[in-house]
């Protein structure tokens, strides 16, 4: 399956941007209220470093999560052991993930589900999750459109950020390609860890990103066989999206 690796330095940054609980344009409190009334097992697919599974824990939902980078799940396990929680984490890709229970929902935040480079694998993944969802359960997850197209060659744009011991990572992009007819993009990141001055780990994650038409996404949804699409702008349900810099929070219905 192709997807955007998330290694130990990367995983490392975004516990550092992305804490548990930090909420990405109001979209914990959109999932945690959309999902305040479900009574069976939820699964987070994608889970990453806990960010939003915890706060969803904590609120008394039973959820379990699933991610394909074994780091990103080490440090959502570190996490939940942290605050005494103990979730199913199971390692694997989506393509492959299978299990005899069904879900009463899965959600996919963060705009994740764009990291499955290739379309094909991408609408493989959907029937997937639909086959493990409970007869009316309910698919939730949010896009985003693109708005970096320049290719330059070069790294460019240098972020730092200080770690508590003092140590410092340091981040580069560089677009590589860009594809509009196919609708996806490809770009390079280099993070370097620095301690006093020195270089001590360097890392290079190739970050693919597969974009979708808001109706077209929505006709992916319909032809797998889910019913009662709903697509919501900026994680307010039911406002009805305006322009392209917004998020779009899907939710449909399995049969």
């Amino acid at each position: 399956m192709s997807f955007s690796y998330y290694g130990e330095l990367c995983t490392e940054l975004y516990n550092l941007t992305k804490k548990v609980g930090q909420s990405l344009g109001g979209d914990i409190e959109y999932y945690r209220e959309r999902l305040q009334d479900c009574k069976g097992p939820i699964l987070e697919a994608m889970v990453g470093s806990g960010r939003v599974i915890i706060p969803l824990l904590e609120s008394g939902l039973n959820v379990d999560g699933v991610d394909y980078s074994p780091e990103m799940l080490a440090s959502c396990r570190q996490h939940c052991k942290d605050r005494e929680l103990k979730p199913n984490l199971y390692e694997s890709n989506l393509l492959e993930f299978s299990l005899s229970n069904k879900y009463e929902a899965i959600i996919i935040p963060a705009g994740s589900f764009l990291l499955i480079e290739k379309r094909d694998e991408s609408i493989a993944v959907l029937n997937r999750l639909y086959e493990l969802l409970l007869p009316g359960g309910r698919l939730m997850l949010d896009l985003f459109l693109p708005n970096q197209f320049e290719i330059d060659g070069k790294f460019s744009g240098t972020s730092a950020f200080s770690l508590p011991n003092g140590d410092m990572i340091t981040m580069e992009e560089k677009l590589v390609e860009v594809d509009f007819y196919n609708q996806y993009k490809v770009s390079y990141y280099k993070y370097e860890k620095w301690r006093e001055g020195q270089q001590i780990q360097s890392e290079l994650q190739r970050f693919a990103l597969r974009w979708y038409g808001i109706e077209e996404f929505k006709l992916v949804l319909e032809g797998i066989g889910f019913s009662e699409v709903v697509i919501s702008a900026d994680f307010e349900y039911g406002t009805q999206p305006t322009n392209s810099t917004q998020k779009f929070a899907f939710e449909a219905i399995k049969k």
